[in-house]
């Protein structure tokens, strides 16, 4: 079997200047670069660059894919936009981690199934756009995708017995995110992409409350933008007219969200064995 990688880097907040893209260029001379995306797949070679770094410096999103079974997808976001500290209670191992970096946070999402074969008919190259969505819906405070890539991590254990060790059996989950049974499309991918399996997520949805039926009403948006002080509108619209018009969304959105969701009762949290187990059980019902 021939290698295959495949890397995609996105600039969703803002484009990369003539001096950026000269400097990503020096990285490959066979890439496909524009202000917004680097696009390259090697047959054989490495990339000569640090996902990491150009996640830090100048992307808001990165995608990885290898024929040997690794899939990373990785995003940029404002630090002030999602917690830190609240991502920390679903990171897991190599499987979901995450920094801080001046102002941002950098969530590293990966899954390994070395023994998987390669599909040559996937498209890599629509794979982060169908994902790439999760980014705007977390910084909107969805916590969706941090708990499908820790139930994901989880359920790679099926595959790998040595993933973890045993006394994982008893680790809790995280806190449960409502909408669990109704994933938006950038969740069903970003799901498909860290391969979790379909009847430990049913298992998972079982506990987590439905979404707010009209989160984004526009009427009532309308009126809590209305409400904003002129110096902070004055302050947004000045930063959409300097090119910021994506992460302005974003920051609204966030704000109106935060002030404006119901409270929710947190359901009882679950062993790491008990999901497993509820699943296992799920899968030979008839």
């Amino acid at each position: 079997m021939s290698e295959y990688q495949f890397y995609e880097f996105l600039a969703i907040d803002r484009p990369l200047d003539d001096d950026a893209q000269a400097e990503v260029r020096s990285l490959s001379t066979r890439a496909r670069i524009t202000a917004t995306s680097f696009v390259n797949e090697y047959h054989w070679g490495d990339f000569k660059g640090d996902p990491n770094s150009l996640l830090e410096r100048y992307y808001d999103a990165h995608l990885y894919v290898a024929n040997w079974g690794t899939h990373r997808v990785m995003f940029r976001l404002p630090s002030e936009l999602l917690d830190p500290d609240v991502v920390e209670d679903y990171c897991i191992g190599d499987q979901l981690s995450a920094w801080a970096t001046d102002g941002s946070i950098v969530l590293d999402f990966t899954s390994e199934d070395h023994a998987g074969e390669f599909d040559s008919d996937d498209d890599a190259e629509t794979l982060l756009s169908s994902i790439v969505g999760v980014r705007a819906e977390l910084a909107a405070g969805d916590l969706r995708p941090l708990y499908l890539a820790w139930l994901a991590a989880y359920g790679a254990w099926e595959r790998d017995e040595d993933a973890f060790d045993r006394h994982a059996d008893d680790d809790l989950e995280p806190p449960v995110p409502p909408g669990l049974g109704t994933l938006s499309a950038p969740q069903r991918s970003m799901a498909g992409f860290l391969r979790l399996d379909d009847d430990l997520l049913a298992i998972a949805a079982q506990t987590s409350p439905p979404l707010a039926e009209a989160a984004d009403d526009p009427a009532d948006l309308t009126a809590w933008v209305t409400r904003l002080p002129v110096a902070d509108k004055d302050r947004l619209l000045a930063r959409v007219a300097q090119g910021e018009a994506a992460r302005v969304r974003m920051e609204l959105l966030h704000g109106f969200r935060g002030d404006t969701a119901p409270t929710i009762p947190a359901p009882a949290r679950r062993t790491v064995a008990g999901l497993l187990d509820a699943a296992a059980q799920q899968r030979v019902r008839p």
